[in-house]
Order: C-alpha cells, then structure tokens, then sequence
C-alpha cells in the first residue's frame, strides 16, 4: 500500500473554548492553561507535537487570550502562530478554516483540554504514520473508554476490524470516545467559507457516510480534564504512572 503522506510537520491546536465546564476557575484564567501536575494543559498538549516533528502549530484564542498569547511567546519549540479569534468563535471547524494558510496538505488537530500519558511510541507519532489519505479522509486518535481518566460520557464511536468508525448512535454506549488529536488535509475544507462557523463533526459525519473516517486505538491513559474535580483525578493518575 503506497501513502502519499510521508512527513506531517504542522498542527492546529483548538484553544479557543470558554471553558464552562471549569468554571469559576476559568472565570480569570483560559481553560488551556489550567495547570496538571505541575504544567499547564497546552503545554501537556505541545510539548508532545514538538517532540513529534511538529515545526509549526496555529493555536487559536479567544476568552482570556492575552494570557495565552504570552504562554506561547515564551515557547521555543514548535514555533507558534496565534490565529486570533476574539471578534467571534469560529467552532472548531470554522477555526481550522481560518488556519488554513498555515497549516499546509495535512495536519494534526489537537484538542487543548485533554491530554495522555504514552505508554511506548510517541501516540502523535502513531497517528502520522498510520494516516493514509488513499483510504481516509481524517484519522482520529481514540480513547478507549477502559484507559480514561475524568471522562464521564458514553463513548463516541465503533470501530470494525480495517479501522473504520461509525458512530454510537441510539446505542447506550460505545468503546470509543475521540482523545482530542486527528490527522486531516486542507483539500477535504474546500468550498469552506473563511468566517463560516461550524464543527469538525459535521465533516466527519460526511466521512462516515462515505466510508473515510478511520480511527487509530491510543496506546497509553487518556485525560479528559474538562472539571475542577478532573484536575485531581489526572494528577492523581499521572502520579501513579510515574
């Protein structure tokens, strides 16, 4: 099987959110830079992409975002570029619209409120080289709901044995639940309107349809950190990993 995609070297990081969910921490303080063990969520999510290869990341900004503006200007590695958002949220697909001109052929999409610990091979590392863009549109990294830690949903999405997803549906449950990191190519945003806000979901859905929406399984813990309470349960897990 050939792979047109050798190298991915850049990534959009969505971390624009308001953070309702952590509240009131979140009331003085962006979510992505709500600090875990010691280290803030965006770098939990950067510093693994850096290690990865990834030379260039667009992180997006929009509640609190002179704050994160000044965290990422103190960042050597990856180099960062601020797409500003403070006029108007763009969802996270209008966001990676709006990046586009940095972001190149194929990227990683990184949520900034949940992050892993690896548990061999680097998962950002996993990602980019099982992505094939013959077979798939986007390939999404997935937690299994057995390796989570401060995820209280019931799971997003089934998985058959090629690595093709489908999604829970009417179902109580599913396996899977999307660990906020996935490979994608500007071509699929074409006819996307700049300013246009909508979800990666509704692509995504298309990619199902078509059947192009592929997973990879994570190896290693997944942290949801989307509470206070998820603050304790990930230090608590990562001390216990360590």
């Amino acid at each position: 099987m050939s792979r047109a995609v050798t190298s991915i070297n850049t990534a959009m990081v969505l971390a624009a959110g308001l953070g309702t969910r952590m509240r009131p921490i979140t009331d003085r303080i962006p979510k992505p830079l709500v600090e875990v063990a010691g280290k803030t969520m965006l770098d939990h999510v950067l510093d693994p992409l850096a290690a990865a290869g990834i030379e260039t990341a667009v992180v997006n900004v929009h509640h609190l975002a002179d704050q994160i503006e000044a965290a990422v200007a103190r960042r050597a590695r990856p180099a960062i570029v601020v797409s500003d958002e403070r006029q108007a949220l763009l969802d996270s697909g209008g966001g990676v619209v709006k990046a586009l001109p940095w972001l190149g052929d194929s990227f990683v999409i990184r949520n900034a409120d949940s992050f892993w610990t690896d548990r061999t091979q680097s998962n950002v590392t996993r990602l980019i080289q099982a992505f094939d863009p013959a077979r798939m549109d986007t390939l999404l990294l997935l937690a299994s709901l057995t390796d989570s830690v401060g995820f209280d949903g019931a799971g997003d999405f089934f998985r058959d044995d090629a690595g093709r997803l489908e999604r829970r549906g009417k179902r109580s449950t599913a396996p899977f639940a999307y660990a906020g990191a996935a490979i994608m190519q500007a071509a699929d945003f074409a006819g996307r309107q700049p300013g246009e806000a909508f979800s990666l979901n509704d692509m995504w859905n298309a990619s199902i349809a078509r059947g192009r929406l592929f997973g990879l399984p994570l190896d290693g813990l997944w942290l949801h950190v989307g509470t206070p309470e998820a603050i304790g349960e990930a230090e608590a897990a990562i001390a216990a990993a360590n």
